[in-house]
């Protein structure tokens, strides 16, 4: 059999990274299986009881046994696989069986140093469980491929999520890239269509919700019919300082705060819309971003802003369009060197009072936003017009380039 539609070397790289890539996606479902049947926990268990909450290890012992309990079985079972994807080749398509030998080799690489791990020659661990290397974290949780505060997750926030070991595909696809479950969630605009959903569909996903509104009321929740009271803090636009305590307690900020004022145009139309839908975001993501100090911080914290499809879409209502696209411009400069994750909301028209005649509705958009965060989607996209799904990418990569040749630090 052979392939003639291709130029050979294309196939070629192709196969190389196909079999490298398959390789990896056993991995992955190997650690998943790891965790959901017990006999293959119970050596896999040992992973978990090595590392201190810093990476340390608690003692040289156990982490030999776990890397020969958990990180040699590991990858012989890629060894396995990547031998039968070669065997494949070599009795079907022999004249490509060379390059299907890439993830057998890919194998190896990690294959001897966990030996040597399990073994204790010494400071081979330095150099091959990268992922497991005390420190302080440099960077956030990676979003396509694991680093150690992605990881790190995995040990000490959720067992039963981040099971990747290089690429996080498998996370992404099951759901399974970011864990709501125990994190304490704030949502401004509490009391708002979208806010109220919000808060019901992270309830509802395991997280500890606080409801932030400018209202004087306490804002509940109908669950399964049940009447479930949040835990509601007031505020004001300009005292954001106020919640500065709040904030250091906050695992997941969500600014969905804003106004619309329409057809409006005057000078105090401008002056409120930009300080409500942009400079009280930017204040509030200011005074978060400086809650994250430690690891641990860097690894759990984030923040979800509402920007709106109004970056790259007209909205028909003009101060909102500009307000929300100079927030989403913020954003993207932020970003450039967050100490934690930042997440943009990009959403189509939904019912609410700020859009009455909306098309979607609320839930539905905040159950959405929910299971795209938990495949760790970093700019969701929420719509029923196609071209935001082309005009917001192209958009964020130019304007991110902008900013990051023409700023600095």
């Amino acid at each position: 059999m052979e392939l003639y539609a291709l130029n050979p070397w294309i196939i070629n790289i192709f196969l190389v990274l196909g079999s490298i890539f398959f390789v990896e996606l056993v991995r992955d479902l190997y650690h998943v299986v790891s965790h959901i049947w017990s006999p293959l926990y119970k050596w896999h268990g040992w992973h978990h009881r090595v590392f201190r909450r810093d990476y340390t290890t608690v003692s040289t012992e156990i982490y030999q046994k776990a890397t020969w309990y958990h990180d040699v079985p590991e990858s012989l079972v890629m060894l396995t696989f990547g031998m039968l994807f070669w065997g494949l080749f070599f009795v079907w398509i022999p004249s490509y069986k060379w390059a299907t030998l890439a993830g057998v080799v890919y194998t190896l690489t990690l294959f001897f140093p966990a030996t040597a791990r399990a073994i204790g020659i010494s400071n081979v661990d330095q150099l091959t469980d990268i992922n497991h290397l005390p420190g302080a974290f440099l960077k956030p949780p990676g979003n396509l491929f694991v680093n150690r505060p992605y990881h790190w997750r995995h040990h000490f926030e959720n067992q039963n999520a981040y099971f990747c070991g290089t690429l996080t595909l498998v996370d992404k696809l099951m759901g399974t890239a970011l864990s709501l479950k125990g994190k304490t969630i704030a949502v401004t605009g509490a009391s708002g269509s979208l806010g109220q959903s919000l808060l019901k569909q992270l309830h509802q996903a395991g997280a500890k919700v606080i409801a932030l509104t400018s209202k004087d009321q306490t804002i509940t929740l109908d669950i399964a019919s049940q009447i479930l009271e949040v835990k509601t803090i007031t505020w004001q636009i300009g005292q954001e300082e106020k919640l500065a305590k709040l904030l250091e307690k906050v695992d997941i900020l969500v600014l969905n705060h804003g106004i619309n004022v329409h057809r409006e145009r005057t000078a105090e139309a401008i002056a409120k819309s930009y300080e409500i839908n942009t400079f009280s975001s930017w204040r509030m993501l200011e005074i978060f971003l400086k809650t994250v100090r430690t690891n641990s911080d860097i690894a759990r914290k984030e923040v979800w802003v509402n920007t709106s499809e109004a970056e790259v879409n007209p909205a028909f209502s003009p101060l909102y369009e500009l307000t929300k696209r100079t927030l989403g411009d913020l954003v993207t400069l932020r970003r450039l060197d967050a100490p934690c994750v930042i997440r943009k909301l990009i959403l189509g028209p939904f019912k609410s009072n700020l859009n009455p005649v909306g098309i979607m509705s609320a839930d539905w958009v905040a159950k959405q936003i929910v299971k795209l965060a938990k495949a760790d989607i970093r700019t969701i996209i929420v719509t029923i017009n196609p071209l935001t799904f082309v005009a917001i990418p192209i958009k964020d990569f130019f304007v991110f380039m902008y900013f990051k040749l023409f700023t600095s630090k």
